[in-house]
């Protein structure tokens, strides 16, 4: 029987492969680095053999979609900002077997689901950026699951209990991770630069700031409810399904466990960043 052996939200943002390869920003995003290399011995220890990634950056307008093919391989730049984010190359051995059990659960649950299997269809950066320093030496397998940015909050809670139950039945250990921002509001272009390291706005970074002293009160009840109203009022990522899957995944509002602070909370060109694991 198969299990999460591992759940974590996490950052992605350009800036940490800016810190990572132009000599003008090293040191920009150590803490984002450092934490990445924490979650890589949690991995590790954990016994991780699929990374199952909540992905922000691959927004999808219908259903339920996983990456399934059984190598992910290329050479990424962004198209939003290639300034930032180019030249990652990447390889990675897929899981096409989960993706097919979760496309299968989703779908005896209700939803519309396809596990694409297809050359065409790459892999954004949202996975890109953190299984480049979390999966070093791709030890584990990776498979991408989009974010429906007009589903609601409950659906994607719904679509990670059938991801929970499509584990269950795999024989994998997986790591359930959600991919995105907390607070998502972009700086103008024109603010852009000198905002690099800020949030947009302090209702913004406050509400970020209260999430997170709710998540170590083990506030859960509180958080989920609050949860639609949060996304929508500080414009959260993908509308914050990632999460949304991510706690349905754990059991909603059944869920008991604890975080760790991996990556201390940062602004990042208006957004509010953080990498944080939840206890399994």
């Amino acid at each position: 029987m198969g299990e999460i052996v591992m759940a974590a939200k996490i950052t992605h943002v350009p800036t940490i492969w800016m810190s990572h390869t132009i000599e003008k920003y090293h040191g920009l995003r150590d803490s984002a680095l450092a934490g990445y290399a924490s979650l890589q011995k949690l991995a590790r220890s954990a016994g991780v053999e699929t990374f199952l990634i909540f992905d922000t950056h691959w927004l999808v307008n219908q259903g339920f979609h996983m990456n399934g093919k059984p190598r992910h391989e290329g050479n990424f730049t962004s198209h939003e900002l290639p300034h930032m984010l180019n030249n990652m190359v990447y390889g990675y051995d897929g899981d096409p077997d989960l993706a097919d059990l979760i496309a299968a659960e989703v779908i005896a649950a209700g939803g519309r689901a396809i596990a694409h299997k297809g050359n065409e269809l790459g892999v954004e950066y949202g996975t890109l950026v953190p299984m480049y320093f979390i999966n070093q030496d791709a030890y584990a397998n990776v498979a991408s699951v989009a974010v429906n940015q007009f589903a609601s909050i409950d659906e994607s809670r719904q679509w990670g209990a059938a991801v929970a139950r499509a584990i269950k039945k795999s024989d994998r250990r997986v790591a359930v991770l959600a991919s995105g921002s907390l607070s998502h509001s972009f700086w103008p272009n024109h603010l852009s630069v000198d905002g690099v390291n800020q949030v947009n706005g302090e209702f913004n970074r406050q509400m970020d700031l209260h999430v997170l002293k709710m998540w170590q009160a083990g506030q859960w009840d509180e958080f989920l409810d609050m949860l639609p109203e949060y996304a929508v009022k500080c414009e959260g990522e993908g509308a914050m399904n990632d999460t949304a899957m991510l706690f349905g995944a754990l059991g909603w509002k059944d869920y008991e466990g604890r975080p760790t602070i991996h990556t201390p909370y940062f602004g990042s060109s208006g957004t509010g960043q953080v990498n944080v694991s939840f206890s399994v």
